[in-house]
């Protein structure tokens, strides 16, 4: 499953493993690992060698399903006690995608299906996960066709991290309406700032977009309040891992500082996002919980130590204001705060 245009693949299944393309090694080493266990699977998501929300979904299904495959030798009860742990399991790796407890909410209603069979409740639980897969493709499809025709001709663009191919399993959401604008024949052009402290943008958005024939220019951090200004760029799109019932929106750490930066400059600033990374449970972005990760990842670049042993502060995200947000680029068209 995947886009033709795409020459990877983020994630597959072949009724017995899940093989996923190892983005941590990326853009140095194209490599795809097999997956066995929802541990394997857990420990894939929580080390960042899958990411971006909708594929974190995805992979969390798959996880369900590897874990269905290990216990189906076992007793029914047995059998969903096994699964339901493991689910714990993978619902602990990441604590602000929606999209992670999204998946896992579908997977968990299967085994509450009537059916007496181990066998038959596998199968049950393979096709759910398969669906959710089938059905975040179609998602990016859609998110690029309601994107698209808001990138002028000769559009400059700036986005943030990765929320392309890499992020999913189809063709991405904040990338998604620049492929479709390039399918149609415009010409754009795409900054992309490194995103510290793991490089998401250098390392994996200029890697992509670069791959798929679309002009990319890598900035640093710090110059993008300078490229806003000097560069004529016409819109910033980026992704969302959670939209709070308000429209407030929690995406990777910068997005709120290039928000205030793009309203600054006068230039729109849109959210690219499945209507599943709506969180109806959560009123304003004061509620949505932020991950916050390990020290090194700030320390180091590598296996380079580049700091000195002080106290580190490393949030995951942080929180765009509605206000700043010109609208929102959904899989079931446009949408605009309110």
């Amino acid at each position: 499953m995947g886009d033709k245009f795409m020459n990877f693949t983020t994630i597959s299944f072949d009724g017995k493993t899940v093989k996923v393309l190892d983005q941590t090694r990326l853009p140095h080493e194209e490599t795809y690992l097999s997956l066995s266990t929802a541990q394997d699977m857990a420990n894939a998501i929580k080390g960042l060698i899958v990411r971006g929300a909708p594929l974190i979904g995805v992979s969390a299904a798959y996880g369900v399903v590897l874990s269905a495959l290990m216990h189906r030798r076992k007793d029914i009860n047995i059998f969903k006690n096994n699964v339901l742990n493991d689910i714990k399991l993978l619902a602990g790796t990441r604590p602000t995608a929606v999209n992670l407890f999204y998946a896992l909410d579908k997977m968990e209603k299967v085994l509450g299906l009537d059916t007496s069979s181990v066998h038959n409740l596998v199968g049950l639980i393979i096709d759910k996960a398969k669906k959710i897969h089938k059905e975040d493709i179609q998602m990016c499809k859609n998110i690029g066709d309601s994107g698209e025709s808001i990138i002028p001709e000769s559009g400059v663009i700036m986005t943030y991290c990765n929320a392309g191919a890499l992020a999913t399993s189809g063709m991405g959401t904040a990338l998604a309406p620049i492929y479709r604008a390039k399918e149609k024949g415009k010409k754009v052009t795409v900054y992309v700032p490194e995103t510290r402290p793991l490089l998401q943008g250098a390392r994996l958005t200029a890697w992509e977009l670069s791959n798929n024939d679309i002009p990319v220019t890598i900035i640093c951090d710090s110059a993008r309040g300078y490229v806003l200004k000097k560069k004529k760029v016409d819109l910033c799109i980026v992704g969302a891992d959670r939209i709070a019932k308000n429209g407030d929106t929690a995406n990777k750490v910068g997005t709120y500082s290039l928000a205030v930066l793009a309203k600054t400059n006068n230039i729109p600033f849109w959210v690219a996002a499945p209507k599943s990374s709506f969180d109806k449970t959560i009123e304003t972005g004061r509620d949505i919980p932020i991950e916050e990760r390990d020290e090194a990842e700030v320390r180091n670049i590598s296996d380079k130590t580049i700091a000195p042993d002080v106290p580190v502060f490393n949030p995951a995200f942080d929180v765009t204001e509605a206000t700043l947000i010109t609208g929102f680029i959904t899989d079931e068209g446009i949408i605009k705060p309110s």
